[in-house]
């Protein structure tokens, strides 16, 4: 089912969890609400007061919002990055992280993942094969994530990341499959329709048949997820499409060209970063993409609008 938190997990990525802390001082638990772990909750209800413009008499009430943990991602017990993350779907967070920043090549270089309490959020350690080990320490680097930046650490600008050259030509992919999946998406957000404040990614088939949902208050963590569910089920990238609810920026591209996948649909337009990458690339980027129409910046001929 779209969305279904529990379609991709396998025996050998196990989460661990003991002793977290209580969301006692966030607000009250919200029943109903997807989470890994109840002592980590993606939601919360908080008090707040409403003052309109028009009247003068406030508003006193309650409302959802969205969880921010800092996520201590580890290798070989080795600390890489602080990533500010909604506590949920961490297995998928810690494969995708792990294949769009180069630190393996595919899920069976991961042996395990524990996720862990810390006294100020989770550490996510992430047990790799030694080979994979040896090469990730080789070429570390340290990162200090944001929930709104995807390139905190860096040394220098020849450090941007930057996917391998596909090979092939990108699939054909029907506009009515487009907004199939755009239809869908809106049904399977199920955290953002309580909170109207996170980011979503969906992976659909190639007929517009939405297969996984993700969620998170960063949109470079939503893909993440994204990407981590479907490469462990062994979803071939060639085989569907990615879409974001985000602006698309150039490291949303780079880590759908990293996955393999060749197709990016994006709610809000590209940057001019974004739109030069996917040319590079040639992934086919759309963007501004509404239930009435999408705007087609890159990939205009494998656009079949035949029964659109």
């Amino acid at each position: 089912m779209p969305g279904d938190h529990t379609e991709s997990e396998d025996s050998t990525v196990k989460p661990q969890f003991s002793g977290l802390s209580s969301p006692a001082d966030q607000g009250h638990l919200l029943q109903g609400v997807p989470h890994d772990d109840p002592r980590n909750p993606t939601a919360v209800e908080a008090s707040m007061t409403v003052i309109s413009f028009e009247d003068s008499d406030p508003f006193h009430g309650t409302r959802a919002i969205p969880s921010e943990v800092p996520v201590n991602l580890i290798y070989g017990g080795v600390p890489f990055a602080v990533m500010m993350t909604t506590p949920s779907d961490l297995e998928d967070f810690a494969v995708g992280f792990s294949l769009t920043e180069g630190v393996i090549q595919e899920p069976d270089d991961i042996r395990g993942i524990r996720i862990e309490p810390e006294e100020k959020g989770l550490r996510l350690s992430i047990e790799l094969t030694s080979n994979r080990l040896h090469e990730h320490l080789a070429r570390k680097r340290a990162m200090m994530g944001r929930t709104g930046c995807g390139l905190c650490g860096i040394d220098d600008l020849k450090s941007l990341p930057q996917a391998r050259q596909p090979k092939g030509r990108a699939p054909d992919i029907a506009l009515s499959a487009i907004r199939a999946a755009l239809l869908g998406i809106e049904r399977e957000q199920a955290l953002n329709e309580l909170t109207h404040a996170v980011h979503a990614a969906a992976w659909a088939d190639l007929d517009g048949t939405v297969r996984f949902v993700r969620e998170d208050v960063g949109r470079h963590n939503a893909l993440d997820k994204l990407i981590g569910a479907v490469a462990r089920v062994g979803t071939r990238p060639e085989s569907g499409f990615a879409i974001v609810t985000s602006r698309c920026s150039f490291e949303l591209v780079e880590k759908v060209a990293a996955f393999g996948a060749r197709t990016l649909v994006a709610i809000s337009a590209p940057t001019a970063l974004a739109l030069e990458r996917a040319r590079l690339l040639d992934i086919t980027l759309i963007g501004i993409a509404r239930r009435d129409s999408v705007a087609v910046f890159h990939g205009l001929e494998r656009i079949d609008t035949r029964g659109a």
